[in-house]
């Protein structure tokens, strides 16, 4: 009889062991996935930037050159010619291109997104370890250290947070300076 008291404690000890160890194991998982979050975050925000910053370059500049030669061409074409006024209509004018305008308008969308989506996968991790933590009988294994809160705070804007503050998002002019 002795030894299946003995067998049966032996059993509750490992499955306890077990249980310790597999929550603690899964909380701080996830703290290392925050961590390791928090890195991409950054690299995706940085990329955000650079990749805007650059394609809005390459559209201004396009359109200096442009407005520089566009008027060289014009003059160039009708400057000892007279009485041909009306030529530019059957002519074939250099048009400005706004194709870069449309690739910088699908960057700023493409690169906000990843952004987000970066940001929302942090607070699924987030998300993910509270549960954690305040679920039983996890709540009973996990050590303190594992237990402390995930700290993170979203990159917003002034208008956000202060929208968020307020209650208010009455702004819907979109052209308003």
């Amino acid at each position: 009889m002795t030894m299946i008291v003995i067998i049966c404690v032996v059993v509750i000890a490992v499955v306890i062991f077990g249980m310790y160890m597999s929550y603690n194991n899964r909380a701080l998982a996830l703290r290392k996935e925050a961590d390791a979050q928090r890195g991409k975050i950054e690299g995706v925000h940085d990329k955000m930037w650079k990749v805007i910053k650059q394609k809005a370059e390459v559209s201004e500049e396009y359109r200096k050159e442009f407005d520089k030669i566009y008027p060289e061409i014009i003059a160039g074409r009708y400057a000892n010619d007279s009485g041909s006024g009306m030529k530019w209509i059957q002519e074939a004018n250099p048009e400005f291109d706004t194709s870069l305008y449309l690739d910088l308008m699908q960057a700023i969308e493409i690169q906000r997104s990843h952004f987000a989506t970066a940001q929302e996968r942090m607070l699924d991790i987030i998300r993910q370890h509270e549960t954690l933590c305040a679920s039983m009988p996890a709540t009973w294994f996990i050590n303190a250290t594992n237990k402390q809160k995930i700290e993170y705070e979203i990159i917003s804007s002034t208008k956000t947070k202060t929208i968020l503050e307020t209650g208010l998002d009455d702004d819907v002019d979109v052209f308003k300076k």
